[in-house]
């Protein structure tokens, strides 16, 4: 009997035991931040009031801006939709990670290592809603809940963002996406942090109607009585320079469809900026909504853009070229606990995000990503600043876009494109931001240019070399 007892209290204290680790780990976990990832489609660096735009309105990501760490040189590696969130997920370069459109799915050993998958098996709970950019027939399994669309391309005209609804009304994309992070946020477990990722297709033109750009009735008073100004290097010479492979591709084509008279330019430009101004009333939201559930205070947000954009900059459109204008995009980070407002003029790059939100998470960042972590930042540190270049490349190889590849560094741009190796282009930015003044064949700065060009031909190896998976 004596015995008997003593099993049983030895499996009550057992069971005492269990309980408490159980607690103690759903303690932890609730302490770790939350973390909001959003991103933009095809917003560019400048397309925010705190970058120095002053025709743009956008509020809350300014007041994201002040009370964060604004990064003033981020970029990502290549600069097309696919390519980038699949470099976004994975923290590795398109050289290494294959992807881009027309590729079929992404290979499972890069997205089963992606911060989705592993964030989803850490403990967080996490959220997908919107565009997800990237093909793989299994998304549902890499998150918790989630909801994958874009633009219905079957549509050419307004209802290729007016086509889901809420509670019986058909609604804009932007706020369909704004009101599912709200959904999330509110079901989200109380015991649990949670990882929200939101993807809004907005303010990426719709490619197959005439309008191109259709926004929310909420905005249609935005800039209606003011001019938008003409492009910079709108000149005709800034579309001569360029090689006829170039000139008579996509980003051309998209031109004429978006800017090619002062009418479309002057909708397009509005339609772009008061469709950004949708995004930032749903960021607004979303922060009252935190705030109301007491979640604020351990809420990281975090937001970039997937790509830059051309406004009508060379006459051209779109995106996919290696200048600035591509390449440069947006990026806040806001946590709330180091309320600690930075400029940032360190590098930042698209691999970064993941093991940004890693080291936020409290999780070991795998060895084999490519980006680093900049959480260190909202603290006072400076972890990229010793970046002195990365590798920007766009390898899709179709007859639409020249792939193209090169190098940038704090100072100097080369580049040139994969199938017309003989053109190279080579700019002093310190000098020539712009990138008016192409010096590849200009006798002084040949060594310049030899030592640009072997860099990334050194670089470029040491990343397809790591291409191989097992």
């Amino acid at each position: 009997m004596k015995r008997l007892y003593a099993v049983f209290i030895g499996f009550i204290l057992v069971l005492h035991s269990i309980g408490s680790v159980a607690k103690t780990t759903r303690s932890k976990q609730a302490h770790k931040p939350n973390i909001i990832f959003i991103l933009t489609d095809d917003q560019r660096w400048d397309a925010l009031g705190f970058s120095g735009n002053r025709i743009i309105k956008t509020p809350e990501m300014d007041k994201l801006a002040r009370e964060g760490v604004y990064f003033k040189n981020a970029f990502v590696t290549t600069p097309i939709c696919a390519a980038s969130r699949a470099s976004i997920f994975t923290s590795l370069y398109e050289r290494t990670h294959g992807y881009t459109f027309g590729q079929g799915d992404i290979k499972d050993p890069y997205i089963d290592n992606s911060y989705p998958a592993l964030m989803k098996n850490s403990g967080y709970y996490t959220g997908f809603f919107g565009k997800f950019g990237v093909q793989y027939k299994h998304i549902a399994s890499l998150f918790d809940v989630s909801e994958v669309y874009d633009r219905n391309v079957k549509y050419k005209d307004y209802r290729g963002y007016y086509y889901k609804t809420l509670k019986g009304d058909t609604v804009h994309l932007t706020r369909y996406t704004g009101q599912k992070a709200l959904d999330f946020i509110d079901n989200a477990p109380s015991n649990r942090p949670f990882c929200l990722s939101l993807s809004f297709s907005a303010p990426h033109a719709h490619d197959p109607a005439p309008k191109q750009y259709f926004w929310q009735e909420a905005q249609d008073s935005l800039y209606r009585n003011m001019l938008m100004p003409p492009p910079l290097l709108g000149a005709d010479k800034y579309f001569d320079a360029q090689p006829k492979y170039v000139r008579e591709k996509i980003n051309r084509t998209r031109w004429h469809w978006r800017y090619d008279t002062f009418l479309k330019y002057q909708h397009s430009v509005k339609g772009y900026y008061r469709m950004i101004k949708g995004i930032d009333r749903e960021i607004g939201k979303i922060r009252t909504l935190l705030e109301k559930k007491g979640l604020a205070d351990n809420t990281i947000i975090m937001l970039m853009g997937d790509n830059g954009y051309f406004l009508g900059e060379r006459q051209l459109a779109g995106k996919w070229l290696m200048y600035d204008n591509s390449l440069r995009v947006p990026l806040i980070i806001y946590d709330p606990r180091n309320q600690n407002h930075r400029v940032i003029v360190d590098m930042a790059l698209n691999i970064d995000i993941a093991p940004t939100i890693f080291e936020f998470a409290g999780l070991t960042i795998p060895s084999r990503w490519q980006g680093r972590s900049l959480a260190g930042y909202v603290k006072g540190h400076n972890p990229v600043a010793d970046r002195q270049q990365f590798i920007c490349e766009h390898l899709w190889e179709t007859n639409l876009i020249p792939p193209s590849e090169g190098l940038r560094t704090k100072k100097w741009k080369y580049f040139r494109y994969r199938h017309h190796k003989k053109h190279e282009e080579l700019y002093n930015l310190i000098e020539d931001p712009l990138e008016k003044n192409n010096l590849a064949e200009k006798e002084v700065y040949q060594d310049k240019l030899n030592e640009m060009r072997s860099h990334f031909e050194k670089l470029s190896v040491e990343l397809r070399n790591k291409k191989a998976v097992r």
